[in-house]
């Protein structure tokens, strides 16, 4: 048989699931591995999947594809938009879309697997695929691991993975070292106390300790790191009171730190923390705040050998020009726990979805950063060709230079 790629990756953009709730789309992979004649598991680190095609023992090449939508509402007006809702950890009803381009990573993966079944007399070696579920929590992967996905099937020697960003259509951007940010997800509560409107002076406001919390921690990038550095210090989400004459006991701010190494990370770590305590103390908090680590990931570093050895190849697949070096991105993954774990190299790279000419417009006008929507936009949407053909094609010419 042969998928139809792009009736694939359309059903999975109209039907995105939330991380932890991929039992949809990891039923769609299933079906089309059963087709395929692939052996496969579900259920790894819950709604994870793993297919194994055996053409020989050695090498063992991992390729990775995550599965998760994200809490936005689709804004592109795409006949097969997402009207999708879910329900968050929190219990709330959002609406659900693929806006990072999991939709199109399972269907290059599957794509991809197809084509390397259909040509075992080429190769030699084991390809383990794995569909991880929560990258967006920054979570799946270590699920998986914990389920026992390195000791249940063949051991990596390399681990592979792509994804999908506003490069045009057809370009691939990789480079060795750092590829992306490590980060950490923090919770930082500050503890006040309440009383009414009226009557400020009896009460030591969490709200304007949040405010001159947040307003300092943005001192920290700007004149505690070296501008030849990268860090980033987010506050993406602040809530506090329920009614405008009520001031209340507590305020919860919700922060995104990124760089790109373990030194940098303790460092904006500490000063974080030196803010945080301090604004409460110069607030007169008689109770200390908390800071609750929700989510850590490793900076996604590339091995050196094997990138350049991918990137020859992949110039030698597409031609010259095709590879560029993206610059090391400030966003997050979780893919190098995978390799981390194993103990094995790890190669990771991105390929562009933007209409080429679109793409070419927006940088002679400099618009970019306004023209082009971006990964996590409510309108982000990529062309479906190329991007579908060189998401396939990427992944086998990456697994087949490393398999015998």
């Amino acid at each position: 048989m042969t998928l139809d790629l792009e009736a694939l990756y359309i059903d999975l953009h109209r039907h995105p699931e939330l991380s932890f709730q991929e039992t949809r789309t990891a039923g769609i992979v299933a079906a089309h591995l059963m087709d395929l004649g692939i052996e496969f598991e579900e259920g790894v680190g819950q709604t994870g999947v793993v297919a194994v095609i055996r053409n020989g023992d050695a090498p063992v090449v991992w390729l990775r594809a995550d599965m998760d939508g994200l809490p936005v509402e689709e804004r592109t007006g795409l006949a097969y938009a997402s009207t999708a809702r879910g329900t968050d950890p929190a219990g709330n009803d959002v609406p659900v879309m693929h806006a990072c381009g999991h939709d199109m990573h399972v269907t290059a993966m599957l794509g991809a697997l197809e084509r390397l079944a259909a040509t075992k007399d080429e190769w030699s070696g084991t390809i383990v695929a794995v569909f991880q579920p929560a990258e967006e929590y920054g979570s799946g992967a270590r699920a998986m691991l914990d389920a026992g996905v390195l000791e249940r099937y063949p051991k990596p020697d390399i681990v592979l993975g792509q994804h999908l960003t506003p490069l045009p259509a057809g370009q691939i951007g990789v480079r060795p070292g750092t590829q992306m940010a490590a980060s950490d997800g923090l919770t930082v509560k500050l503890f006040g106390r309440g009383g009414h409107g009226s009557r400020p002076h009896s009460t030591i406001d969490p709200v304007v300790m949040a405010a001159a919390t947040v307003m300092r921690l943005q001192t920290i990038v700007s004149r505690e790191v070296d501008p030849r550095d990268v860090a980033v210090v987010t506050v993406g989400s602040i809530h506090a009171g329920l009614k405008n004459n009520i001031i209340p006991a507590e305020a919860t701010l919700e922060l995104s730190l990124r760089y790109p190494d373990d030194d940098a990370r303790q460092r904006v770590l500490a000063r974080v923390e030196r803010v945080v305590r301090a604004e409460a103390a110069a607030s007169g908090a008689e109770v200390p705040p908390t800071i609750v680590t929700d989510h850590s990931l490793p900076p996604t570093i590339n091995d050196a050998d094997a990138t350049t050895r991918l990137t020859r190849a992949f110039e030698s697949a597409f031609g010259d020009g095709s590879v560029v070096d993206p610059g090391m991105f400030t966003g997050s993954e979780d893919v190098s726990w995978f390799a981390r774990d194993a103990g094995v190299p790890l190669v990771y790279w991105f390929w562009g979805g933007v209409d080429p000419e679109a793409y070419a417009a927006a940088k002679a006008a400099d618009t970019l950063d306004s023209d082009i929507p971006t990964n996590h936009s409510p309108f982000f949407a990529p062309v479906l060709h190329p991007t579908i053909e060189r998401g396939v094609e990427t992944l086998v010419v990456a697994a087949r230079e490393f398999l015998g």
